[in-house]
């Protein structure tokens, strides 16, 4: 890895600390140090240093001129205030050092500052003004191998194109899809894995030239599954493999892989159903069962304690003993729609209706406004909730054509024989409706971004639930060893 083509960076903490003893294997090492200006104070610090200490083997670093800094720095504090500027609990550096690693000590390329930028050298800030990024600046670099140019700079002069592998499938092709013109035997690749390749090549410095070749049979039938393609770039059928290829385990033994660009992980989609039947008694559901009994009970009390307030006062709560009950009950339930026409003559009485009424307000409204919702909008449920419960029910479930996702079933138990495969968004459509007892699926698991996909054609039949199983997501793969 320290050998020609390879690139090699370190931060202030390693190149801060290179001993001799390491000097030889890191050769051609770029790195960065805060810059400390050679001065006669900081010389003769050194010289009383190695007097004190002559027993330690080293030289001394930045690390130990920092530690003197901020001893003398709090001994000033303490014999007279002073100010001291931090920045995230650190004293800034004026200045940074770039020093590449060749021969016996590091060799200086030039400075960074934060008001100039890259520099050659500090002297020549008073005659810049403007802040620069440029390598020009830079003394040249001699990286690993005594190189000046890594592989990933070199421009291909040779004239070979790059062999870069693509899947071909059916379905869910808006990810990568392959068309074939018969008639002047040319093929066409395109789709989102496609677009975003083609704009990171683009975007590099430096010409890449590339073209896509199907992983087919003669017939143009896929050559086998994603795997068999990995395995295809590690036997150099391939320069590169770019589609739909999920970063997993078992395939970084053949192929190193780029970040990944998509979302990761795999997820279950299921069918959802309304939850809310339409029948007659869809007029009980606002109100559990002991709201409603408790609802009843409250308008009987109420009914009985006007009557107490009211009866021996108020000639409309008089009468045999049936109208007084009728009377009480008739007020008491009458409030709801607030249609109740006795006076109220008792302050007590009257306290107590208006508390009441005031209650049997919010509970109407509550009731209303959930009636409503549940006579007008679906409660949509999934089908199915848990995995675990999928696998002790025996219910078939599905995956997509060639996924390593057969092996992640699997892993979680279920059986191979109520595993159905589907190859496009249709096809698992079509296994939904017919259901996991009919021939059909009760539950698919594919990879997020395929799932999405399929709940944006069909998003008012199906949706995701968790958990959701980590993967790495979508990435571009290349051979083992590749810079």
């Amino acid at each position: 890895m320290m050998s020609e083509g390879y690139v090699w960076i370190m931060t202030g903490v390693m190149t801060s600390s290179i001993t001799p003893q390491v000097m030889d294997s890191m050769q051609g090492v770029l790195g960065i140090r805060p810059y400390v200006p050679q001065t006669q104070e900081l010389e003769n610090f050194k010289v009383r240093w190695k007097r004190k200490f002559q027993q330690v083997d080293g030289e001394l670093n930045i690390y130990g001129l920092q530690a003197y800094d901020a001893a003398t720095a709090l001994a000033m504090a303490i014999e007279k205030a002073g100010d001291f500027h931090f920045v995230n609990g650190q004293l800034p550096s004026s200045a940074f050092q770039i020093v590449n690693v060749i021969g016996e000590k590091p060799r200086e390329l030039g400075f960074w500052t934060p008001g100039n930028g890259l520099v050659k050298k500090l002297n020549s800030l008073t005659n810049k003004s403007s802040y620069s990024t440029s390598k020009s600046n830079l003394s040249p670099v001699i990286w690993p191998g005594d190189s000046t140019s890594p592989k990933g700079w070199e421009i291909p002069t040779n004239g070979n194109k790059l062999r870069i592998g693509v899947p071909v499938k059916d379905g869910f092709s808006e990810f990568v899809k392959v068309t074939r013109d018969a008639s002047t035997n040319t093929t066409t690749v395109k789709g989102y894995c496609i677009d975003v390749f083609d704009a990171v090549v683009k975007a590099l410095p430096y010409a890449l030239t590339y073209e896509y070749i199907p992983f087919a049979k003669p017939d143009g039938r896929s050559a086998g599954t994603y795997d068999d393609m990995v395995y295809h770039l590690y036997l150099e059928n391939f320069d590169a493999v770019v589609g739909d290829t999920t970063i997993i385990a078992n395939r970084s033994l053949y192929a190193d892989f780029t970040l990944p660009y998509t979302e990761s992980g795999v997820s279950m989609i299921v069918p959802i159903k309304d939850n809310n039947s339409k029948n007659a008694w869809v007029f009980l559901k606002p109100l559990t069962w002991d709201l409603w009994v408790t609802s009843f009970c409250f308008f009987v009390f109420i009914g009985f304690v006007v009557w107490v307030l009211e009866h021996r006062v108020n000639e409309d709560f008089r009468g045999p003993p049936s109208h007084q009950v009728g009377t009480s009950f008739w007020f008491s339930f009458s409030t709801m729609v607030f249609a109740h026409r006795e006076t109220v003559v008792s302050n007590l009485a009257r306290t107590v209706v208006i508390i009441w009424c005031f209650v049997v307000l919010i509970l109407t409204q509550s009731y209303t406004a959930s009636l409503t919702s549940l006579l007008t909008v679906q409660q949509l449920l999934p089908t199915v909730t848990d995995v675990n419960q999928l696998i002790k029910n025996g219910l078939y479930v599905g995956y997509l054509e060639g996924s390593f996702v057969l092996g992640l079933l699997k892993s979680l138990g279920f059986d191979e024989s109520k595993l159905k495969v589907y190859s496009s968004t249709d096809e698992c459509d079509e296994l939904f409706s017919k259901g996991s007892g009919n021939g059909g699926i009760a539950a698919a698991f594919d990879e997020v971004p395929y799932m999405k996909l399929f709940l944006a054609q069909y998003c008012s039949k199906y949706t995701m639930i968790e958990p959701t199983f980590k993967t790495a997501g979508f990435g571009f793969a290349f051979p083992k060893g590749s810079p």
